[in-house]
């Protein structure tokens, strides 16, 4: 596998070479924060947009690794910055012994991410105990709606 990388890294293309550089990153941002390798892949790095915590933001990098056939990006990859940041928030907001995962999750799909940059923002739309409603919009550079979502999220206490 070495000899593979070291191959790739010689003769393959810019693309080829970037997919191997996000791969990095993503084993650098796993081990220096615990998050998952895709959010290394992506690129995400979060933050609170208000001091009330009430609302989350990652703002990214568009990459090759993001891209569909036709050059926009991959609406899986839409649905995951939606499902980050809305997990991210409630995740953020809840006690240590606690954590939420996703129980449902809708897309709606815009137009075409494409671009140089995205930003997804998320925020509750009711919290109980238990159950958690939130939504969450992808916007490109030029602040217009690429995806809008809404997510449930079930909290569960650590063991």
């Amino acid at each position: 596998m070495i000899e593979e990388l070291k191959n790739v890294w010689a003769e393959g293309n810019d693309e080829e070479r970037k997919i191997l550089e996000l791969a990095l990153q993503a084993i650098r941002q796993k081990r220096e924060r615990k998050s998952a390798y895709l959010s290394g892949f992506l690129g995400l790095k979060g933050e609170f947009i208000d001091e009330t915590k009430q609302s989350y933001r990652f703002e990214l990098p568009l990459t090759v690794f993001m891209h569909n056939s036709g050059g926009a990006v991959h609406g899986g990859i839409l649905a995951t910055l939606i499902d980050s940041a809305m997990g991210s928030l409630i995740n953020r907001s809840l006690p240590p012994e606690q954590y939420a995962v996703t129980t449902e999750l809708k897309i709606n799909y815009l137009r075409p991410g494409v671009g140089k940059r995205l930003r997804a923002e998320a925020t509750f739309l009711h919290r109980g105990h238990t159950l958690v409603v939130m939504e969450g919009t992808v916007y490109d550079e030029r602040n217009k709606r690429v995806a809008h979502g809404t997510g449930t999220f079930i909290v569960l206490n650590r063991k």
